[in-house]
């Protein structure tokens, strides 16, 4: 249901974009490999509370991850948080790590992070093992993002 969700909205969206299909992947790595990209051009569509019942949707490339205090000092606010799995799911329409804006339950808002533009990437496509490849400046067009700094390298492990 939610992969066909997720492409109905990419074909709405009048944009080009690839499906693929791929098998459980355990890295990210893993995840371009079967994608056809580098990993920093898996976009991960996180969502972010900022209050009752106020949400929205980060992009952030492979690599990398939010900076918090970036983040509020974009959106002018104090506290945010990321809601657990369920909250996820009702907010959006999708499970963890299938979530995407396109086909979203509510149009939340976009941020995409400054690095994101100006390159192809691979996004989810409403289910597990399922990405949908597209132009990154389409993408944040037909979406309405606001393109901003709000990310940093992720810490090594």
């Amino acid at each position: 249901m939610s992969e066909e969700r997720a492409a109905q909205a990419l074909a709405e969206s009048g944009i080009a974009y690839t499906i693929t299909r791929h098998g459980p992947v355990g890295s990210l790595a893993e995840a371009a490999a079967a994608r056809g990209v580098r990993p920093e051009d898996i976009v991960k569509t996180l969502v972010v509370r900022r209050g009752e019942d106020d949400y929205l949707f980060v992009l952030v490339p492979g690599g990398r991850a939010i900076s918090w205090p970036k983040l509020r000092e974009l959106l002018g606010v104090k506290r945010m948080s990321m809601p657990d799995a369920a909250t996820a799911k009702e907010v959006t329409g999708y499970e963890r790590g299938t979530i995407t804006p396109f086909g979203s339950l509510t149009a939340w808002p976009v941020i995409a992070d400054a690095t994101v533009p100006g390159r192809t990437v691979s996004i989810g496509g409403g289910a597990h093992g399922v990405g949908a490849t597209l132009d990154a400046d389409d993408m944040i067009r037909v979406l309405g993002a606001t393109v901003a700094d709000v990310t940093e390298p992720e810490p090594e492990h």
